[in-house]
């Protein structure tokens, strides 16, 4: 058995599913290995897509995402999509080739120190040293991906010792040798290689034993939801916001969902958490957030940390008491000193609170001042979606891709102010249903999402969303889509330009230098890779656009929908610093 076979054999046995590369010799043996194994191997066109898509992966199942990519340039290509999921909190399991150990340093094709350029990308780094290293690295790896705050770790696999022992002898041998009559150097340097190759091939691997290791996650004190509750009895304008990370265990997305309901106080929900309570809980509020943190006489924050995204906690009334619950120790205690520090997981949290919470205080003053921002909030959207821009409104054409949105649908958001005017209209139908970058703010993370999400829920519409510079990141992975039969669909709202920058350079510097893009025929690209086009450049075409790329993508082809927009002062002044 092989270093290529073991692994492949332990991915099995933790269910591993698929496996997002881009080919190369260093890391064949894995593949192919794999395949044998019944993984599904999905070769993309860029190691980051590859990587963004077993991030996908792992944001849906809990599970740790896997992929593979080749040394050197394979490796560095995907440091953007690590940090975007180590950010994000997301388990992955990357494989990354090396030179051979014995040529290290020695000039070798592709050869670097790796560990050292990645281990501030990841979680944790391992690195293969001989083949009784596999089985405890692998188990060790799919632990700590887990464990704590999840997030990316990477095994370094050197060349030689995924292929098989005799060839490599082979290969070595090859090298050294110099004919019927070895001099004293070629002599001693057969003799290096053999006991080299003797110590690295010290296991038999056919009969090593995997020991699973148990992932370890923190468990907060039995009083902290007592403490909790008895703080949000004693509230007046409570708010819940809850965060990507009370998703991370998808196991629970049904029970969080009850505890919500049980603990009864109005909730904004961010990143993964959108969709989570539906499109029309009477809870879940969307619009001016910011208000009501700074009328709140109590917030209480499930996974979100007092970072950007909350104004460092500037934005959360002076006054109001705070509880906060995360896995991560540096994010429960960023910016703000909180009355209720539960390092734990929010999920479990929150269900322990909701054993105990009485519910018997409505709030409905409260919630009667919410709900009336939110009415005039979706007012003035509808107002703004109405009005006449050059080519389509972005704002309408966003509300009619909302009403094709079944429960079900996935949204793969990747872009600037196209994605981001959409968070405010589509209203997933469904827990774990939004996908985006997460608060790294990584575009391009599009294609690689929308195939891992399908992938594995092949049954359900997946609709990417892409601003016209995100798209240039990843549309080459429509020929993947293609390729492997990956049917989503895509909408890129084409205003010709980085808008989301534009706006406000403009404003504040006089000049739209680098921020200018064409109306391009992106739909022609997605056409010459077998895909079916479309471009939209009228406001009543879209029904009908939109209903076809929905028959097209359910019967087997990908669909890219290029939809010429306008430009709107909808989110002016939205940079964030």
């Amino acid at each position: 058995m092989n270093g290529g076979a073991i692994v492949a054999k332990i991915l099995k046995e933790h269910d591993v599913r698929f496996i997002f590369t881009v080919c190369g010799g260093h890391i064949s043996p894995i593949l192919s290995e794999s395949k044998k194994n019944g993984i599904r191997i999905i070769d993309v066109r860029h190691e980051v897509n590859a990587v963004f898509a077993a991030d996908a992966v792992s944001r849906l199942t809990g599970a740790p995402g896997v992929a593979a990519v080749t040394a050197g340039p394979g490796v560095t290509n995907s440091i953007t999509a690590l940090i975007n999921a180590k950010m994000a909190q997301s388990p992955l399991i990357i494989f990354g080739g090396a030179s051979a150990t014995v040529l290290r340093g020695s000039g070798a094709l592709q050869d670097i120190d790796q560990l050292s350029l990645i281990r501030s990308a990841v979680k944790e780094a391992f690195t293969i040293k001989k083949n009784c290293d596999f089985i405890p690295v692998l188990e060790s790896a799919f632990a700590s991906a887990v464990s704590g705050v999840p997030g990316p770790v990477f095994i370094e696999c050197p060349i030689d010792l995924l292929y098989d022992e005799a060839l490599v002898r082979q290969w070595y041998g090859v090298k050294s040798a110099t004919g019927d009559n070895p001099s004293l150097r070629d002599k001693i340097t057969n003799w290096y290689l053999n006991r080299h190759l003797d110590k690295i091939y010290a296991c038999d691997l056919d009969t090593m034993v995997r020991k699973s290791i148990a992932p370890a996650k923190p468990s907060f004190h039995e009083q902290a939801p007592a403490k909790a509750v008895r703080l949000i009895e004693e509230s007046k304008r409570p708010l819940l916001i809850v965060g990507s990370q009370a998703l991370l265990n998808p196991d629970l997305t049904h029970k969080l969902i009850e505890a919500i309901g049980m603990i009864n106080i109005p909730v904004y929900l961010t990143g993964m958490a959108r969709g989570l309570l539906g499109s029309n809980h009477p809870l879940q509020f969307h619009h001016k957030r910011n208000n009501a943190l700074a009328e709140a006489d109590l917030v209480v924050l499930a996974g979100e940390p007092c970072d950007f995204r909350l104004n460092y906690g500037r934005s959360i009334n002076h006054g109001a008491k705070t509880i906060a619950i995360n896995r991560s120790k540096h994010e429960l205690n960023l910016n703000r000193r909180h009355d209720l520090a539960v390092y734990g997981d929010p999920a479990e949290f929150l269900i322990a609170c909701s054993s105990i919470a009485k519910n018997g205080n409505e709030r409905n003053e409260w919630k009667q001042v919410l709900s009336g921002r939110e009415k005039e909030r979706d007012q003035e959207i509808k107002k703004l979606a109405a009005e006449k821009t050059a080519y389509i409104n972005p704002l309408f054409l966003l509300e009619k891709i909302n009403g094709v949105l079944n429960e079900t649908s996935i949204v793969v958001a990747d872009g600037g102010d196209f994605v981001a005017t959409g968070s405010y209209i589509l209203h997933p139908g469904s827990p774990l249903t939004w996908l985006d970058p997460g608060v790294f703010g990584t575009l391009g993370v599009g294609a690689g999402f929308a195939m891992g999400a399908k992938v594995l829920r092949p049954e359900v519409d997946v609709w990417l969303l892409w601003g016209d510079g995100a798209a240039g990141y990843s549309l080459i992975e429509f020929d993947t889509l293609v390729r492997h039969g990956i049917p989503v669909i895509a909408v890129i709202g084409n205003d010709a330009g980085w808008t989301q920058i534009a706006r406000d350079q403009v404003e504040y510097l006089k000049d739209d230098v680098a921020t200018v893009l064409r109306y391009a025929d992106y739909h022609g690209v997605a056409e010459s890779f077998g895909a079916k086009g479309f471009v939209i450049d009228r406001e009543d075409r879209i029904d009908a656009v939109l209903k076809q790329a929905v028959e097209i993508s359910r019967k087997g082809t990908p669909v890219l929908i290029n939809a010429l927009i306008g430009k709107t002062a909808f989110r002016k002044g939205s940079i964030s610093v």
